[in-house]
């Protein structure tokens, strides 16, 4: 039962939204993995790879339509995420930055488009196979570029430190590296989706109620207030589904510029 049937059979009580009721979604047909956020997913992935296909197959000289709007895409994604961690190395890696950066993008732009209206990343598993797939590549590339005993002291043994300082900036910059890097890479776009797709189906919850389920002179006032709150959060939720996408892709830009080259 959602939380709009649950206003309709009891008029007399207002029942905000419960992450179970907006996070926790059966399965369709019946097959246990085949939920909302995984067509979604699957989704998303065709609209990324036809965009890609339609601005990149065929590019012109003079861009026109879609190949336009890609080659701003490609042009800010090279100059603000990839260059700026990569130098030399950031064409070599555009493919990749550029598609999770538009994926992630449009899987947060699903929380606000009409009838869909749920973000992907908010279910935690897709960003964490995001982020496991990032730390899995710098791991590689950093054994590979540094070697194994190269680039774990590379990591853990900075130059220019007091050597009494190792026995404690050691365990710490490993743990930092290996565990939360991953870990806040991937729980910063969650939570930021989780949350914001909670104070949007509060806020609208709040509108519906008040607007037409307990309509009264004084909950009408509270029912437009919820319905402006809404909007302004949308327009505050686009601001952060766009950055979120920016700044997973920066921070994979970042760890992957690191394992490529040692810090000095």
């Amino acid at each position: 039962m959602n939380a709009l049937t649950l206003l309709a059979s009891d008029p007399d009580k207002f029942t905000p939204p419960t992450p179970q009721e907006l996070f926790e979604l059966p399965p369709i047909g019946g097959i246990y993995w085949l939920t909302k956020p995984v067509i979604l997913a699957v989704l998303t992935s065709i609209i990324v790879i036809v965009f890609c296909w339609s601005a990149f197959a065929k590019p012109k000289l003079v861009p026109r339509g879609i190949q336009n709007v890609g080659e701003i895409g490609y042009m800010f994604v090279r100059d603000q995420v990839a260059r700026p961690f990569l130098g030399k190395d950031a064409d070599r890696w555009m493919g990749l930055l550029l598609s999770m950066f538009f994926m992630i993008w449009v899987w947060n732009l699903m929380g606000v488009i009409p009838f869909i209206q749920f973000p992907v990343a908010s279910h935690i598993a897709f960003p964490a196979v995001l982020a496991i797939t990032v730390y899995v590549i710098k791991i590689f590339l950093g054994v590979k570029h540094q070697g194994g005993i190269g680039y774990f002291k590379n990591m853990m043994f900075p130059p220019g430190i007091p050597k009494g300082m190792y026995v404690l900036l050691a365990p710490l910059e490993f743990a930092s590296n290996m565990i939360l890097a991953p870990f806040t890479h991937m729980v910063r776009l969650f939570a930021n989706m989780f949350a914001g797709h909670m104070l949007l189906a509060f806020f609208s919850m709040v509108g519906f109620w008040f607007l037409f389920e307990k309509l009264t002179p004084l909950g009408a006032a509270v029912g437009v207030l919820g319905v402006v709150m809404t909007i302004v959060f949308t327009a505050l939720e686009l601001l952060i589904q766009f950055l979120q996408a920016y700044l997973f892709a920066m921070l994979a830009a970042m760890y992957i510029g690191g394992a490529l080259h040692a810090e000095h």
